[in-house]
């Protein structure tokens, strides 16, 4: 099975968090998306990618926090995420990587 590249490009990085693990248990894997990628794009690129069914989408954007670093404030980097509910009995060991 071909990988299309784009593909790639829509999914930043699995989210391994308590939260995203704890997902994981109801058939939900978080992603890490680009900033402009729709829900569409992502069902596809998981699809094809893990090569599972993919039976909802939700996405949210968390905004970039304030912080200090070294005394300096800065603003981490707005995030969008993606939720990707799986159809039963679908897995994805996020673990492993791409």
């Amino acid at each position: 099975m071909s990988h299309d590249p784009r593909h790639y490009d829509v999914i930043v990085s699995p989210v391994i968090t308590e939260k995203a693990t704890n997902a994981s248990e109801q058939n939900k894997v978080v992603f890490r998306v680009r900033p402009d990628a729709t829900k569409p794009q992502i069902k596809e690129a998981v699809e094809k990618l893990f090569d599972v069914k993919v039976t909802g989408v939700n996405t949210l954007v968390r905004k970039g926090k304030t912080k200090l670093f070294r005394g300096r404030r800065g603003t981490r980097s707005d995030v969008k995420q993606a939720v990707v509910t799986l159809a039963a009995g679908q897995k994805i060991d996020v673990t492993t990587g791409l």
